[in-house]
């Protein structure tokens, strides 16, 4: 479940989509999240990572206790996204322990880049671990993709309990099953990829990561921002699941509940709930990251640039990792 796609072709700076795909609402809000917080990366583990935030982020949350998707004020993006074959391993005692809740807020915290990601993770190791997905009693196996705004990616997978780091400005699509180097050779079989089989139209993730390359591959670069944006979303819909009950003999299949379109030259971050006609965006720049703010996706009305309706949060999120 989930599709993710970035793209530097447009002439206006590197663009991000994501498609949330799952089979209910989550519940998400948007939170405006201050540089200077301090982090604890596990609150039932003795021996937890635990940092204090150099950058302000905007992330859009999972029942407000997880960070699915979002960006820093360097430019710097990151995502989550479902992976059935995620397998975290045993517990290391020798490195601190960071649940997967809090994934991508370490990045989006302490990075402004790829390639600060990667020296992070080689200067202060931490083990990943996995949590029950509330809802359904899952384990939540994911995998993150990460990306700034130089164009770099990075895609980060735990398979056999060993961390497999694909970094290439080419990975530009991320969606679910199989593992990232899997996709990338089942894609060499259709045409456009070197191979002769014709475009595939199920909603299989293995299918949409075709999908979502071939038509971001030939997107042409446009006279505005405002007609790239438009244009990146057209490849995001391509790949978006309608509606309906989740097919019990595909259970890795839910409809999309949402997007979010990131203009990481910019800063803007616009967010589209597939039960609401209204596209909501903001930016960066206009946000206060010296405090911990929220806005409430639920309320009726919001529409447009919401930075002005962020509230002051009574407690953060992440209470419970």
């Amino acid at each position: 479940m989930c599709t993710r796609a970035m793209w530097t072709g447009s002439g206006h700076g590197v663009l991000v989509g994501r498609n949330m795909d799952w089979r209910e609402e989550m519940d998400t809000n948007l939170w405006s999240l201050p540089r200077g917080a301090d982090r604890i990366g596990h609150d039932r583990d003795p021996d937890p990572m635990a940092w204090t935030a150099r950058y302000g982020s905007l992330v859009a949350t999972v029942w407000d206790n997880a960070t699915s998707d979002g960006i820093n004020e360097a430019g710097l993006a990151a995502h989550v996204l479902w992976l059935a074959e995620a397998d975290f391993g045993e517990r290391n005692p020798d490195v601190p322990a960071l649940a997967v809740s809090l994934w991508p807020q370490i990045f989006l915290d302490l990075c402004g880049t790829v390639d600060e990601c990667l020296a992070l993770m080689a200067d202060r190791p931490f083990q990943v671990r996995p949590l029950i997905e509330p809802r359904s009693q899952r384990p939540a196996t994911v995998h993150l993709a990460l990306e700034d705004a130089n164009g770099d990616s990075l895609v980060l997978e735990h398979i056999g309990g060993t961390l497999r780091v694909h970094h290439d400005r080419a990975h530009t699509v991320m969606t679910n099953s199989p593992p990232y180097d899997e996709q990338i050779e089942l894609r060499k079989n259709f045409t456009g990829f070197g191979g002769s089989e014709p475009l595939p139209g199920t909603t299989e993730a293995s299918d949409r990561f075709v999908r979502a390359s071939y038509y971001l591959g030939r997107l042409p670069a446009v006279a505005t921002p405002t007609r790239a944006y438009a244009a990146l979303l057209s490849v995001m819909r391509n790949v978006a699941q309608p509606f309906g009950e989740p097919d019990p003999q595909r259970p890795n299949i839910s409809m999309t509940i949402w997007r979010t379109l990131t203009d990481l030259t910019e800063g803007l971050y616009m967010f589209e709930s597939s039960f609401s006609p209204n596209i909501v965006w903001t930016r960066s720049a206009d946000l206060d990251f010296s405090t911990c703010r929220r806005l409430d996706l639920s309320k009726p009305g919001l529409l447009g640039n919401v930075s002005g309706a962020f509230t002051d949060a009574a407690e953060p999120p992440f209470t419970l990792s």
